[in-house]
């Protein structure tokens, strides 16, 4: 259910490739500079069982970073649309983790109501990272049935599945359950402290930042004779924007909301952008765009400049620079500042991804609770804007992305469902034409 991402960028260290990071990192997550003191579980028992809904890259490397936040983490129960992919999974975590992937035949849930049937099979920790379409609805069900959740970003692809999250979010607090989102940079130790320093002043007022995401080709899948159009657009699904939402959601949304986070987690007053396909443009592609790059118009006249492509034999990046009156900071893979007080990250660096289930699971444990919710639906909708203007080729204020009813969502899901973009008689898949396509 899971893309493979194989972009060519900076990110540290690579998240799907779980099987070759875990391994060095052991059992037991490194302790950051945010973890919550150990204790007694909240609920008084020595297991906290998981479960997982999505078997892919992503996926494993979610559960792989779970079980290393303590030996009193148990994956029991996994979900996917796929059969194979959930018994590749299951399979591998169990050779990793023998011990803590106990996940029997009978918590082994496959189809399209397969994360139904895992929420409500007696986990207390629910796992969301599977094709992002889904983000929202899986996110409701599991706070609806009282699960604590990690869930993978975007945390909507649509204003209509962003408010279905940021309800969930809400409702998270008033239950008293904990709620992670995999925008891991806000566990990283470097950027972390960065941050503090510039919401210090280290680099006085900031003027402007830009946001750089752009690499190779996604990992994807020759279309087979047995294979559906539904089949093979979720088999590709990063290829297809109402799976995905496209790069702005899928990779610049990390550097996206390291800006943000710079700029105090406050929306911008408008954005505009461009975009369009320029070499992946044979059906196989789908209909994403190749390039995008947007502005953020922001109320104290900074703005943000944010980049994204995805095409092979480019330059790559993954980035973000903050421009100061009195200096510069950069967050790529090490934070640094240059300019009237120049500095360097020299600290520890433990793994981000570890780090954000270890926060989660030690918020569990001593009964407190951890709620990213305002960030990670505000980092969505800057993505989802991103698109927007891009998209149309129009300037689109905060106020009125808000107002859009455009959705993704199906009345149904099924293999004898027909997926919302098909090739048309050429074999091409419609895309958006900026300044034909519109706002709705």
């Amino acid at each position: 259910m899971q893309k493979q991402n194989h972009l060519a960028a900076q990110e540290r260290p690579s998240r799907r490739d779980f099987l070759r990071t875990s391994a060095l990192l052991g059992s037991a997550a490194l302790a950051g500079p945010l973890s919550i003191a150990r204790g007694a579980h909240a609920a008084g028992s020595d297991v906290i069982k998981v479960g997982l809904i999505g078997c892919g890259g992503r996926g494993s490397g979610a559960a792989a970073n779970a079980l290393n936040a303590g030996k009193d983490v148990r994956l029991v129960a996994m979900a996917d649309i796929f059969a194979d992919h959930l018994a590749d999974s299951r399979q591998r975590l169990r050779n990793m983790y023998p011990q803590q992937a106990v996940v029997v035949d009978a918590h082994c849930f496959v189809g399209f109501d397969a994360y139904q049937k895992l929420i409500h099979c007696g986990v207390d920790v629910v796992l969301i990272a599977c094709t992002s379409h889904f983000h929202p609805a899986y996110l409701k069900a599991a706070v609806d049935a009282g699960k604590h959740v990690f869930c993978e970003k975007p945390h909507g692809l649509d204003v209509p599945g962003l408010k279905m999250a940021m309800a969930a979010a809400e409702e998270a607090k008033k239950k008293n359950l904990c709620l992670v989102s995999g925008l891991c940079w806000r566990y990283d130790a470097g950027v972390h402290e960065t941050i503090r320093r510039i919401h210090d002043g280290q680099i006085g007022k900031i003027l402007a930042i830009q946001a750089t995401r752009v690499g190779g080709l996604y990992d994807r899948h020759e279309r087979r004779p047995e294979w559906n159009e539904m089949q093979f657009q979720l088999q590709n699904w990063y290829y297809f924007d109402w799976l995905s939402g496209n790069d702005n959601a899928q990779t610049l949304i990390h550097q996206i909301d390291k800006a943000s986070w710079a700029l105090g987690d406050v929306p911008p007053v408008k954005a505009w952008g461009m975009g369009g396909c320029q070499v992946c443009v044979e059906p196989k592609y789908g209909d994403e765009f190749d390039h995008q790059a947007v502005v953020y118009e922001y109320a104290n006249g900074v703005r943000l400049f944010g980049y994204c492509r995805h095409s092979a034999g480019c330059y790559t990046a993954a980035a973000v620079v903050v421009f100061g009156a009195k200096g510069r900071a950069f967050m790529p893979d090490q934070p640094h500042i240059e300019g009237e007080k120049p500095w360097r990250y020299k600290g520890r660096t433990p793994n981000m991804y570890d780090v954000e289930h270890k926060e989660l699971f030690d918020a569990i444990r001593v009964g407190q609770t951890i709620n990213n919710g305002h960030y990670m639906c505000l980092s969505s909708k800057l993505a989802v804007l991103s698109q927007m203007v891009c998209y149309t080729g129009q300037e689109i204020t905060w106020e009125q992305a808000a107002t859009s009813q455009s959705s993704f969502a199906l009345p149904r899901y099924g293999w004898d469902v027909e997926p919302p973009v098909k090739p048309g008689p050429n074999g091409q898949y419609p895309r958006a034409m900026p300044g034909i396509t519109q706002f709705r």
